[in-house]
C-alpha cells in the first residue's frame, strides 16, 4: 500500500522520488495565444514527439492545453489522459530563485476550465508552484515535494468528483496548510448554491435544479410545465448544459416550443434550468461583475456592460466603448466605498455561507437593488491580459488582487512575506 501525504512527504523515505515535470504552463500559453501567436508550429513539434515517444510529461501536459486553446478539447483530453496515467507531479515557471514560498496545487484530470487557473494569480508572486493530479484510480506517489501550503484547484464537477472525494479522506492527516477544502468546494454547483445562499439579507439568488433531456422534452410538448419540476420556476427559463462553460449551450426559452427548438440543437442528457431575472438598468443596459474573495475579503475582477443579458465580458465589445470602460474604471477605483459598501450584507453573508479561503463570484444588482447572484465558483479566469493601453486602470487592481492572494498564501503558511522575501 502506498503511503498517506504525511508519510509520502516524509524526507526520509528509501523510496526514489519522482521528478517534477517542468512545463510552460496555462498562463503563459493562454497570453501567447490572447497576444496572437500561432501556437501551431508548436503543436507540431510536440506531436511529432509524442508520436515517437520521446517526448517528456511537462511537454505532453504543455500539448494537452495547446490542442484545448486549439479548439480541440477530445484531443487535449485524450493527450492530458496519456500523460497523467504515468506522471502526476509538475512545476510551473518561478519569477524568484530561490521562491519566497512553496505552493502545491491540487488538481483534478479535466479540461483546463475546470481546475483554478492559478497560475494566473502567481506569475510574478516568487511563488513556486507545483501541481498533483489527483487521480482516483492511480495511488498518491510515493514521494511529494514538500511545500509551505496546499490548496485544492479541482471544482465541483462530475468529472472532478472522484479526486475530491480522495483529497477528502486524505486532508485530516495534511501535514501543511490546505486550503479550499473540498467539502465546501462540493457545495458550488448551480442545484446546491441557491439552497446554500437561500436567505441572506439583501442577496437574490434564483431557483436552479438540474433537469433530464426526458423532463424538457415533457416540457416542450407540454406534459410538464417547468414548475413540476421545481417550484418557483416558470417562463421564462434559462437553461444550460450541465457541466458548460463561459456562456457555452445558454440559452432564455419563453415557451414550450422554444424548448423543443433547444432540444434539437443540444445532444446533451443533462441540464440545469431556472427562471430568468431581468436585472437590465434604468438605461436598458445589463451589468455584470465579477468579484473575487480572497481570505473573506471581495475585490473588483471586472464589470461587463451589454445590451444582452447573456453577458460575459468577452461578448460585451468594452474594448469598443470608452463611456463603458470609464464606468469599469469607476467601479474598481471606488469598489470598497461604493459597491461592496452597498452590498456588505450579502457579501458577508455569501463568503461565510462559502467558507472557501479563494473562489469568484458572478452577479449583478436587481432593480430593487439586491445582490443577485449567478454563480460562484474556485475557477473562473483572474487574470491581467487585457491591453494596457485600452485598459489602463486594470493594471493597479489586478496588481492588488494578486499581491492579496500571495499574502494569504504567506499568513496560511505562517511565514509573512517579508521574512521570506
Amino acid at each position: 500500500m502506498r503511503p498517506e501525504p504525511e508519510a509520502a512527504l516524509s524526507h526520509h523515505t528509501a523510496v526514489p522520488r519522482p521528478r517534477c515535470a517542468e512545463r510552460i504552463g496555462l498562463a503563459r500559453l493562454t497570453r501567447a495565444a490572447e497576444a496572437g501567436h500561432d501556437l501551431r508550429p508548436l503543436w507540431r513539434r510536440l506531436i511529432a514527439r509524442l508520436l515517437d515517444g520521446s517526448i517528456e510529461a511537462g511537454e505532453g501536459l504543455d500539448l494537452s492545453l495547446i490542442a484545448q486553446l486549439l479548439g480541440d478539447k477530445e484531443a487535449g483530453l485524450a493527450i492530458q489522459h496519456a500523460i497523467l496515467s504515468s506522471h502526476q507531479l509538475f512545476r510551473s515557471p518561478c519569477a524568484a530563485k530561490p521562491p519566497r514560498l512553496r505552493v502545491l496545487a491540487l488538481a483534478a484530470a479535466t479540461d483546463m476550465g475546470s481546475n483554478t487557473p492559478i497560475e494566473f494569480l502567481l506569475e510574478s508572486s516568487g511563488i513556486e508552484l507545483t501541481t498533483l493530479y489527483v487521480m482516483p484510480d492511480i495511488d498518491w506517489p510515493d514521494w511529494l515535494p514538500d511545500h509551505d501550503v496546499a490548496i485544492v484547484i479541482a471544482s465541483d464537477s462530475e468529472d472532478c468528483r472522484g479526486a475530491l472525494d480522495k483529497i477528502a479522506q486524505a486532508m485530516t492527516h495534511w501535514p501543511r496548510p490546505l486550503l479550499n477544502p473540498p467539502q465546501r468546494i462540493g457545495n458550488l454547483d448551480r442545484d446546491k448554491l441557491h439552497g446554500l445562499l437561500d436567505g441572506i439579507e439583501g442577496l437574490e439568488i434564483p431557483t436552479t435544479t438540474g433537469a433530464s433531456r426526458e423532463q424538457l422534452t415533457e416540457i416542450s410538448l407540454s406534459v410538464l410545465s417547468p414548475s413540476d419540476i421545481s417550484v418557483g420556476i416558470s417562463f421564462p427559463i434559462i437553461v444550460r448544459p450541465r457541466g458548460s462553460h463561459a456562456g457555452k449551450g445558454l440559452a432564455k426559452l419563453d415557451d414550450a416550443a422554444a424548448v423543443e427548438s433547444y432540444l434539437g440543437a443540444h445532444p446533451q442528457e443533462s441540464f440545469f434550468i431556472s427562471r430568468f431575472v431581468d436585472y437590465r438598468s434604468d438605461d436598458g443596459l445589463f451589468r455584470k461583475y465579477r468579484i473575487v474573495f480572497i481570505d473573506r475579503k471581495p475585490y473588483a475582477c471586472h464589470l461587463a456592460i451589454s445590451d444582452r443579458w447573456d453577458i460575459w465580458y468577452l461578448n460585451a465589445a468594452m474594448a469598443a466603448s470608452s463611456d463603458k470602460r470609464s464606468e469599469e474604471a469607476a467601479f474598481m477605483r471606488t469598489f470598497d466605498s461604493g459597491f461592496a459598501q452597498r452590498h456588505r450584507a450579502a457579501l458577508a453573508g455569501l463568503s461565510k455561507r462559502i467558507g472557501l479561503d479563494y473562489f469568484t463570484v458572478d452577479c449583478a444588482e436587481t432593480k430593487q437593488g439586491s445582490l443577485l447572484i449567478f454563480e460562484a465558483d474556485n475557477t473562473a479566469i483572474v487574470h491581467d491580459m487585457d491591453p494596457q493601453d485600452v485598459f489602463p486602470y486594470k493594471v493597479p487592481q489586478m496588481r492588488k488582487v494578486f499581491e492579496a492572494f500571495a499574502a494569504m498564501l504567506h499568513r496560511r503558511s505562517g511565514r509573512p512575506c517579508e521574512a521570506a522575501a
